[in-house]
C-alpha cells in the first residue's frame, strides 16, 4: 500500500528507513501506464470540497484537521446514490489517514473506520513510518479525475488522481518543512477496491498507487 509516495520518499533518511519504504512502496500497475490522461487532470485551482454527504452511518468519526492542511476534491456528484456515497466515503477515508499522521497514531480509530483487511494493514505501516520519523504533513492537496465502477457482486472500484505539488513533510522536533520541487512524480494515481459493510460504509479493502502516472499529468 502506498499513500502519497512522493511525500513518503522524503522520509528516506537512513538505510533502515529505505527498507521500510520499500516494504510500503509503490505498487505500480503496468495496466495503468497508458498515455491517455484522465479527463480533468490539470493544474488549475479546483473548487472547494463538494457537500457530498457520506453514506448513512450513526457513529461516523469526526475529523478535525489542523489549519495548515487544506483539501480540494474535484469530484462532483454523479447522480447515482452508490457512486456518490463512494466519493464521499473515500474523501473521509483520505482525510482520516492524514488525521492519523497528525495524531501520530498508526492505530487511529478514524481511518480504521474506513479501511479493512489488506488496505488497513498497509495503511498502518504507512502511518507508522511517519510516527517513527516524528514527521507530519502540511500544505494543500488536490484530488481529481474520479472514476467509479460498481460490480455486480456488491463490490466497487474507484480510481482518482492526486496533485502533491503543494504538499510537504513537516518534522515535529524542529518544525522544519521539507519542500520538494514539483516533478512528474508529484502526480499520483490511486486504484482502490471497496465494499459496503453492514453499517452502510464503503470500506477500502485494497489500494494500489503509481506516482508519475501519465494519466494524471497536467
Amino acid at each position: 500500500m502506498n499513500r502519497r509516495p512522493t511525500l513518503l520518499a522524503a522520509l528516506a533518511l537512513t538505510a533502515t528507513a529505505a527498507l521500510t519504504l520499500s516494504a510500503c512502496g509503490s505498487d505500480d500497475d503496468s495496466s495503468t501506464k497508458d498515455s491517455d490522461k484522465i479527463a480533468g487532470a490539470d493544474t488549475g485551482e479546483g473548487s472547494a470540497s463538494p457537500s457530498t454527504a457520506p453514506s448513512e452511518s450513526g457513529d461516523r468519526p469526526k475529523l478535525e484537521l489542523p489549519e495548515d492542511l487544506s483539501y480540494t476534491f474535484d469530484w462532483p456528484k454523479t447522480g447515482d446514490k452508490d457512486k456518490d456515497a463512494i466519493l464521499a466515503d473515500s474523501q473521509q477515508a483520505i482525510q482520516a489517514v492524514d488525521l492519523a499522521i497528525v495524531n501520530q497514531d498508526a492505530l487511529d480509530k478514524a481511518y480504521l473506520y474506513y479501511y479493512e483487511g489488506e488496505a488497513a494493514a498497509g495503511t498502518q505501516k504507512f502511518i507508522q513510518n511517519y510516527v517513527d520519523h516524528k514527521a507530519s504533513i502540511t500544505g494543500a492537496y488536490r484530488f481529481y479525475a474520479p472514476q467509479v465502477a460498481l460490480g455486480k457482486d456488491g463490490s466497487a472500484s474507484f480510481t482518482y488522481c492526486e496533485d502533491q505539488g503543494k504538499a510537504y513533510v513537516k518534522y515535529l522536533k524542529t518544525n522544519k518543512i521539507k519542500k520538494t520541487d514539483v516533478t512528474a512524480k508529484s502526480y499520483v494515481i490511486y486504484h482502490t477496491s471497496l465494499r459496503k459493510n453492514d453499517k452502510g460504509v464503503w470500506e477500502i479493502q485494497k489500494v494500489v498507487s503509481e506516482s508519475g502516472s501519465p494519466k494524471c499529468q497536467p
